[in-house]
């Protein structure tokens, strides 16, 4: 641990003493290159006024980085400056006393002046001079809870879709308890809940469980009826996904009705707004969340004519994503994006074959998503592993748009 700067006292002294042998000389001599005749050659220094070796006057001096190193204030010790004056040589055979004192704190910039001195045995001053010591910081470990005592519950919205049953079915697998929500799909949604809690883990993987859960996340109450409905079942949640996302429904800007963008916006916004505002005071009370928005290719590169309102939806979420990850990053919650290309489900249902074979002759990986490509990239984000990614978009278009 590093020393604690509040409790270094002014006229607070440590000595360090050392014996100086030719050894010592040496290993000098090979660190520095520093073979002046002065500090290594008897005849040479014989013909000076010394009459003898003179030990070089830095090797004494090192030894002040020792006690400033491993005694005051030890452990976490910058040395920032030093002035020195050299009063005498320092001899072979010497026996040198090195001693720091505190002779000044300042508590803002957490800086020590300590008067730094060299005595021989014959308690003659060697050397003489201040130094500047800043004690560092260790940095706090990380407050949050151990993986395993976490919870480990997840709510899907728009869970009984294509690329909403896949993200169910890959959490379930990776351990997940999993809300799979829905409004209108109660006969597949229970399909889904079914096939998740009749499926059986490998050998000491624990699988999921599954609740379906009807609510409308478009209102206040259907959102908070959701979070209340997987709380009372699994105890909390610490991922949210919001997929929900009516049928795209194109229609040229001539007949677009502002109720039509208005539904996309209900859907997509408001009901990620209004779950986000659900889950995230249960999170930020435990510091650990993960929140995955599925927003969509139709952001890149160009527009897709009569697509008008569900773009609109996809790119305020975009925006929404990345403000909240701004704001609830320090409270230990990440906010990410996936954005799929063309994906095998029934939103494309409408978009002739001939099309669709197209646009997969297009992509450089030669064929259009699946919904299990959407939730492998929803399952690294609400991992462990994605700890410290935030803010960011996954795109899962094969390359089909690239940044």
């Amino acid at each position: 641990m590093f020393k604690d700067f509040d409790a270094i006292q002014v006229g607070e002294t440590q000595t360090l003493t050392k014996h100086i042998t030719e050894a010592d000389v040496r290993k000098f001599v090979e660190m520095t290159g520093d073979d002046n005749p002065l500090h290594v050659d008897r005849a040479y220094a014989e013909t000076t006024s010394f009459k003898d070796i003179v030990v070089h006057g830095m090797l004494g001096a090192s030894f002040i980085s020792t006690v400033i190193g491993t005694k005051l204030p030890g452990t976490g010790a910058l040395w920032v400056s030093q002035n020195m004056e050299f009063l005498l040589p320092v001899r072979l055979g010497d026996v040198l006393t090195i001693s720091a004192t505190v002779v000044k704190k300042h508590e803002r910039e957490r800086l020590l002046e300590l008067d730094t001195r060299i005595v021989n045995q014959n308690q003659q001053l060697i050397l003489t001079g201040v130094g500047k010591v800043k004690v560092l910081v260790a940095a706090e470990p990380e407050a949050r809870p151990a993986a395993d005592a976490r919870p480990r519950v997840a709510i899907v919205t728009g869970g009984a879709g294509g690329i909403g049953k896949a993200i169910c079915q890959r959490l379930a697998a990776d351990g997940f308890d999993v809300v799979v929500n829905y409004r209108g799909q109660a006969d597949r949604a229970a399909q889904i809940v079914a096939e998740i809690n009749a499926a059986v883990g490998g050998e000491g993987k624990r699988r999921g469980r599954a609740l379906a859960v009807q609510a409308d996340i478009a209102t206040e109450a259907g959102a908070q009826a959701l979070f209340a409905a997987a709380v009372k079942a699994f105890g909390a949640v610490s991922v949210l996904v919001n997929n929900a996302s009516p049928h795209i429904n194109p229609k040229p800007f001539g007949v677009t009705a502002w109720a039509d963008v208005q539904q996309q916006l209900d859907v997509q916004v408001k009901g990620a707004f209004l779950m986000t505002s659900a889950v995230v005071p249960d999170m930020a009370a435990r510091k650990w969340g993960r929140i995955v928005n599925i927003t969509s290719q139709v952001l890149d590169g160009q527009p897709s004519v009569t697509w008008t309102g569900y773009a609109m939806a996809k790119g305020a979420l975009q925006v929404f994503s990345n403000y909240m990850a701004a704001e609830l990053g320090p409270q230990g919650i990440t906010v990410n994006c996936v954005s799929p290309g063309m994906c095998e489900t029934t939103l494309i249902g409408d978009i002739p074959e001939k099309a669709q074979l197209m646009i997969a002759r297009q992509t450089p990986l030669r064929r259009l998503a699946k919904p299990s490509d959407v939730a492998a990239a929803v399952a690294y984000l609400v991992s462990d592993d994605a700890g410290f990614v935030t803010g960011d978009t996954v795109a899962v278009n094969g390359g089909m748009a690239m940044r």
